[in-house]
């Protein structure tokens, strides 16, 4: 069997990298040996968002590298279903799998099926109902033409019955971030971020901003961060910014949230080091939807700048506490887990860490 896996930004390789581990493990005691080839699209194209995961996840580097940079919705996905298509017709694979909920996985899913080349997508059925967000449009397209559709919940698994695919498609495996996560949690503890940043354990709070709908528009950037600030006079705010976001701040003059330490902006991460981070925080502040799931199995408080949850098991039964983005609602939270009283939340059924070797058994 011939497997291409696609990946394009750091979310990406947080879920490809255990499927990958499985799959070597298969190697090493089977004679049905299935061949792997990762393809990096190049989404994220930064060294700290991208390469420095390899290293952190102990991948190896892709087979392949599409380089297709940044660009509109459009542009990317085009770029991509178009340098991805030669790749399937140089490789003929038997199987394409995707991950999330990027424009690499839309693109990749749609060049595959056109050529009749079954796609396996892991982390199917989430749902946030809000279409104005990219993202939901590329979940809802990959999913209805997938032949496996990997999810990590009852919920999700509902969500595709409702839209009508056929229950033998999906495979209930867990959270398949939860497998890197708990992979790489002994080595994140080993990290000195704290000691370089001159942190103390829950002496601080987390912050991470990328989302286009919050950092692309003046208003409500400097609406997020006027709130922002106010929970700064209670606790200091570490915040690795995303380039754009970081551009965006300097663009709109609105460097003046910065000029006090209470809100300290730095670069970004590998995975380790914020893990780490997240690890030891008192809590977390971002509009991320694969933080809702790491902060829930952590047991670290999160509070959500979304009217509604990418993840809906971290808000009914983890950390995950939605606040929006005007502000008010933030502040009362967080003021809530500083005076302790912080939301308990319990790990969801199958996020164990094993989601990848039940996917590799689907498959096999």
């Amino acid at each position: 069997m011939k497997l291409i896996l696609v990946a394009g930004t750091r979310p990406n390789f947080i879920k490809v990298a255990p499927i990958i581990r499985v799959i070597d493990k298969h190697n090493s005691s089977s004679t049905e040996l299935i061949e792997h080839i990762l393809v990096h699209t190049g989404q994220h194209y930064d060294y700290e968002m991208s390469q420095v995961f390899f290293e952190d996840l102990e991948l190896l580097q892709p087979n392949i590298y599409l380089g297709v940079g940044s660009g509109t919705h459009a542009e990317q996905t085009g770029k991509v279903m178009i340098e991805f298509e030669k790749v399937l017709m140089d490789e003929k694979p038997d199987l394409v799998i995707v991950v999330g909920d990027v424009n690499s996985t839309l693109a990749a899913a749609l060049a595959s099926v056109k050529l009749h080349i079954p796609v396996a997508h892991v982390e199917a059925g989430l749902r946030s109902y809000d279409r104005t967000r990219p993202e939901e449009i590329n979940r809802l397209l990959t999913d209805h033409i997938s032949d496996y559709l990997f999810t990590t919940s009852k919920y999700d698994d509902d969500n595709l019955k409702r839209e009508g695919i056929s229950p033998e498609k999906i495979f209930r495996v867990g959270n398949i971030m939860v497998d890197s996560l708990l992979f790489s949690k002994q080595i994140a503890e080993k990290s000195k971020i704290l000691s370089r940043l001159g942190l103390s354990k829950q002496g601080y709070a987390l912050l991470t901003l990328h989302r286009p709908s919050h950092v692309d528009d003046k208003q409500n950037l400097a609406r997020i961060m006027t709130a922002i600030r106010q929970v700064a006079q209670k606790i200091p705010i570490v915040f690795p910014a995303h380039p754009r976001t970081r551009k965006n701040i300097a663009s709109f003059s609105l460097d003046e949230f910065f000029h006090d330490e209470a809100i300290r902006l730095i670069e970004p991460l590998g995975y380790l080091g914020f893990l780490n981070l997240e690890m030891n925080c008192r809590f977390v502040i971002t509009d991320s939807g694969g933080i809702q799931a790491e902060t829930t199995v952590l047991g670290v408080p999160c509070l959500t700048m979304l009217d509604s949850p990418v993840w809906l098991i971290t808000y009914r039964q983890g950390t995950n506490i939605l606040v929006g983005s005007h502000g008010q609602k933030l502040t009362q939270e967080a003021s809530k887990i500083l005076n302790g009283r912080a939301r308990k939340g319990r790990c969801p059924k199958l996020w164990d860490g094993m989601a990848a070797e039940r996917i590799v058994r689907a498959i096999v």
